[in-house]
């Protein structure tokens, strides 16, 4: 099978999946799986096969993402029920104020974002967010975006973060030089993509915060009267599995090969689906004690908080689904032979090829692994410093473009209540915008180091 024709495959693929749920209404559920085997006939792969692919793809998906969103569904839930998200709420409106808030935000999506995966971090992150929004009185989008795009730079571009990590391995990049130059091309990309593009995207969509993690009290006047869990408690439980996952990050990093007790022990309880089942234990207990909330109110917040997402997990695997039917039939592969042999200058190359893996596969992760791959060899005969940069414009160009092939995308539309066309205009131009400041970084460090 020819480049071209897996090109058009997938391009007319994605094409149909948008105008079915955009023209048609069809749910995305069934517009995805539909979209998915027909571009895995398309492209020649056998309808056997397309569908083996797509199973595959939808059951790793909820292996891994699927899990946490219920943790997180439950663990926010909680977080609101209990008061604890007020709580943390009023003390970053104290600290900060409104007009503060969205540069607020975009710190905290850094920070809880530099040991994990994205989509862990949207499971945390949410309900602050659509709480923060809510109470602070801001438009969604002044709150949201900031967030995400402190959360998705440290996805690409900065280590101990997993993603960065690959290509450090990969291209046998310097760690502690990379990482340095990672925070210099992160802090103006979150910037720019953040608090100042969250201005505008609020404009382009206005649309109302979303009514989950929405507590279940009665009125305002007997929320007030509730005990609430203190600040540090509330925080803390927040904040538990993001600790629980950087020891394993620094551990694989300090230790990669050790066969100890205490290595093997940070490695199980920083893996993403165990420290957020311990964060939501923790949280059970400590906020449900504070808050004073009996095993009956507990039950009935873990039990409420799974409905409203039964239609995120199934779109987010479909998602996946329909990244591994691109994947299986080979058009990374195709796409990365085609451009390897360019005379471009090595660093766009880098990005390029990112990019282009980026768009096909709808995964951040596979497009790091590729690139990081094929670009190996150049990045031998390269400097300590330019090997670095390689593994940042690798990094940024694996953000570019989320679109219906990629489950975050789906995972954004879904916990916000946007249209698609409205995640296309607010979240997809984030990303884009992620990505080419990063290059931008790069390119600039490149000239003085």
């Amino acid at each position: 099978m020819n480049t071209a024709h897996l090109v058009i495959a997938a391009v007319a693929g994605i094409v149909v999946i948008v105008a079915a749920i955009t023209w048609l209404k069809i749910h995305p559920f069934i517009a995805l799986t539909v979209g998915a085997i027909g571009v895995g006939i398309g492209a020649g792969s056998g309808a056997s096969d397309t569908v083996a692919s797509f199973v595959v793809g939808f059951g790793a998906t909820m292996g891994s993402v699927g899990i946490l969103i219920g943790f997180g569904a439950m663990f926010g839930k909680l977080l609101a029920d209990s008061g604890g998200a007020t709580r943390v709420v009023d003390t970053l409106l104290n600290l900060s104020g409104p007009k503060l808030m969205p540069w607020t935000m975009g710190l905290v999506g850094a920070v809880i974002g530099l040991p994990m995966f994205f989509e862990i971090g949207v499971v945390l992150l949410m309900p602050v967010i659509i709480i923060v929004a809510r109470h602070s009185g801001l438009p969604l989008m002044r709150i949201a975006i900031p967030t995400l795009a402190g959360l998705s730079a440290m996805h690409g571009l900065v280590p101990p973060h997993p993603g960065p990590l690959v290509a450090v391995d990969a291209l046998d990049a310097n760690l502690g030089l990379t990482l340095a130059f990672g925070v210099l091309v992160a802090i103006p990309s979150i910037i720019i993509a953040g608090p100042l593009f969250g201005i505008l995207a609020a404009r382009w969509v206005d649309v109302p915060v979303p009514e989950l993690f929405s507590e279940n009290d009665e009125d305002d006047e007997s929320a007030d009267k509730k005990p609430k869990p203190p600040f540090l408690v509330a925080i803390g439980t927040i904040l538990l599995p993001v600790v629980l996952m950087l020891g394993k990050t620094l551990a694989d990093v300090i230790a990669p090969d050790s066969t100890s007790a205490l290595k093997s022990t940070l490695d199980f309880l920083g893996t993403p689906v165990v420290a957020l089942g311990i964060g939501l234990l923790a949280g059970i207990v400590l906020l449900g004690y504070t808050a004073r909330m009996s095993r009956d109110a507990i039950a009935e917040t873990m039990n409420s908080s799974l409905p409203p997402i039964a239609g995120i997990l199934l779109i987010v695997g479909a998602g996946g689904g329909f990244k591994q039917v691109l994947v299986d039939t080979g058009i990374a592969g195709l796409i990365a032979d085609a451009i390897q042999d360019s005379s471009l200058p090595v660093l766009f190359l880098a990005w390029l090829v990112a990019v282009l893996i980026r768009v096909a596969t709808g995964s951040a992760t596979v497009a790091t692994v590729t690139a990081s791959g094929i670009l190996a060899p150049v990045a031998a005969d390269l400097s300590n410093t330019h090997v670095s940069l390689m593994v940042l414009a690798i990094g940024s160009g694996s953000l570019f473009l989320s679109h219906v092939n990629d489950a975050g995308f789906w995972m954004v539309k879904e916990y916000l209540g946007l249209t698609v066309a409205q995640n296309l205009k607010t979240w997809t131009v984030m990303e884009c915008l992620i990505s080419v400041c990063g290059l931008a970084g790069v390119l600039a460090l490149s000239v003085v180091v």
